[in-house]
């Protein structure tokens, strides 16, 4: 068989239903196959970069591998940031770009460049097939390398000529793997010793917990040492319910704000995540003296990379936290935490209550209102793609996320992830109401995604909150005077979307999804309400408050 015909069977044999791509020539062997191959749907993107955010979001809410097929050179130099996203996401994913032809190689053509060098950095693994031969075990083997722990994307280059040769090597097909690792008994044991000794226990719930669809178990761990929980300042999932009294909210992005988030504490519990990623630093630990620190990690680099644990226990996330459940006693004191835990709880929504209240009135609209009107306007169980960025706080302490699945974000700071991330969403949860919401300068990153919704017929509702800045840059400009001492009082520069203000609704219109632009807090409840039931993807441009 022909070396294309490889490639796609080894697709069907792994389960791949759909294929993630921005078309170009030397991808025609796989475009000229997919009429052969009726249950590989492909989904077409106007960039690289929204075809590879795209199917990062795809890979976390099917919880199957994402296949993606990218142009030569440039059109992989466009996906970059994007595969740098899922890298840090811990995506499964293997991206694959076609690749000029292998005998044209000193002759420097048109595209061409070393494709799997310009992958290297952002990948697992990245390689080159250079014979039809090599294309079912390397595909065989970029399957497993993706989805080991931690998960993450591979590259591999695809030369046109390659595709056409002929081998008798069969297509790859996945292992029967049984890797549910187990924790370590002892290593459990010395968990539960240090957790019942303290006073004070919280836990720090990263993106595995929700990937291991281990979330009620971490309330049943919650609930019985009487903790609060954490998230990580940026998550891709919902590892516990926000509506819980243990929630605790977001974690600071440097030492000073973690220790301050700990400062309490006298056991820390980490829980499969990198802990901690920070935008500035500050000297100092985390960690207050003598506090205990416990580490939950699937993959053996990240287990006590950052910090020397008291306890760390190597093992699949679900299994790790169903033998902690079980080997958990009642503890004392557990109770009294608990209550302490529901009053704080109950505290920090009349705070928000009124904090909505006082600026309900606010023109433009304030962000507090913005998310309750959208809120009351929404699906009960619609799912959340998020880049708010600035308005993240009012979305967590308005939208209630009680599962998994109820929420999807970016990680690696880069934006544009949330309206490409929308698209892999949906095609993943088509039975659920979607809902993105995203920042005017996030958006346009990857606006094109607008176009492959309406292609798709994908009814997304994409509200983009319009306050004409880049927000989060004028909150770190002054981060960054007081941090370095530069006394200023200059404008910020460079950071308004204005001069010419950009019309969402238009761009919409040119890309075939309706649009509503809305300047009053007053009709986004009825407009949020009407784009869902209209069944078709739209667009809301929701005008708020910039900057104060």
């Amino acid at each position: 068989m022909r070396g294309r015909q490889v490639l796609m069977q080894t697709l069907v044999n792994h389960g791949v239903d759909r294929i993630f791509g921005n078309p170009g020539t030397t991808e025609s062997p796989l475009l000229d196959s997919l009429l052969d191959y009726p249950s590989l749907q492909y989904i077409v993107h106007l960039h690289e970069g929204v075809a590879v955010g795209s199917a990062n979001f795809y890979a976390q809410a099917s919880g199957k591998t994402a296949f993606v097929n990218l142009h030569v050179a440039p059109g992989l130099g466009n996906a970059i940031g994007m595969i740098y996203g899922a890298l840090k996401e811990n995506s499964p994913m293997v991206v694959t770009a076609g690749q000029q032809d292998t005998r044209a190689r000193l002759r420097d053509p048109v595209l061409g460049h070393d494709l799997a060098a310009m992958a290297a950095p952002v990948t697992k693994w990245s390689v080159q097939v250079e014979r039809a031969d090599e294309l079912g075990p390397i595909l065989q083997r970029a399957f497993k390398i993706a989805n080991e722990a931690p998960a993450g994307p591979v590259f591999v280059a695809l030369p046109i000529n390659v595709m056409e040769q002929e081998t008798d090597i069969p297509p790859g097909r996945p292992a029967t793997v049984f890797d549910r690792s187990r924790p370590d008994p002892a290593g459990i044991e010395a968990m539960v010793k240090l957790l019942q000794a303290a006073k004070s226990p919280v836990i720090v719930a990263g993106d595995d917990v929700a990937r291991a669809g281990a979330v009620e178990t971490l309330v049943s761990i919650a609930e019985k040492l009487g903790a609060g929980v954490w998230f990580e300042g940026l998550r891709a999932r919902n590892s516990f319910p926000t509506d819980h009294p243990a929630y605790r909210g977001t974690v600071a992005f440097d030492a000073v704000g973690l220790a301050k988030n700990f400062a309490s504490n006298d056991a820390v519990l980490l829980l499969g995540g990198p802990f901690f990623e920070e935008v500035w630093y500050a000297a100092g630990s985390p960690f207050p003296a003598g506090c205990k620190v416990l580490q939950v990690e699937a993959g053996a680099r990240r287990l006590a990379y950052n910090f020397a644990v008291d306890a760390g226990v190597l093992a699949e996330m679900g299994a790790a936290l169903e033998a902690l459940d079980g080997a958990l006693p009642k503890i004392a004191g557990a109770a009294k935490r608990n209550d302490a835990l529901k009053a704080q709880k109950e505290a920090d929504d009349a705070a928000q209550k009124a904090r909505v209240e006082k600026a309900w009135a606010r023109t433009p609209t304030s962000m507090a209102r913005c998310m309750a009107e959208i809120r009351a306007g929404s699906p009960k169980d619609v799912v959340v793609v998020d880049e708010t960025i600035t308005a993240n706080l009012d979305l967590f302490k308005t939208f209630t996320f009680n599962g998994a699945d109820d929420y999807f974000s970016g990680r690696g700071g880069g934006i544009g992830q949330g309206v490409a991330g929308a698209i892999g969403v949906a095609v993943a949860q088509t039975k659920r109401p979607i809902l993105c919401l995203s920042g005017d300068g996030s958006s346009m990153y990857s606006i094109q995604a607008l176009w492959t919704a309406a292609h798709h017929d994908l009814p997304i509702v994409f509200v983009i909150l319009a306050n004409r800045e880049y927000r989060v840059l004028k909150h770190n400009i002054d981060a960054y005077r007081t941090r370095f001492d530069v006394k200023s009082n200059k404008p910020y520069a460079h950071m308004d979307l204005t001069g010419p203000v950009l019309g969402f609704v238009d761009l919409a219109k040119g890309m075939g999804i309706a649009g509503t632009h809305i300047t009053k807090a007053d009709d986004i409840q009825a407009a949020v309400a009407a784009a869902f039931a209209s069944g078709k993807p739209h667009l809301l441009e929701i005008e708020i408050e910039g900057k104060r």
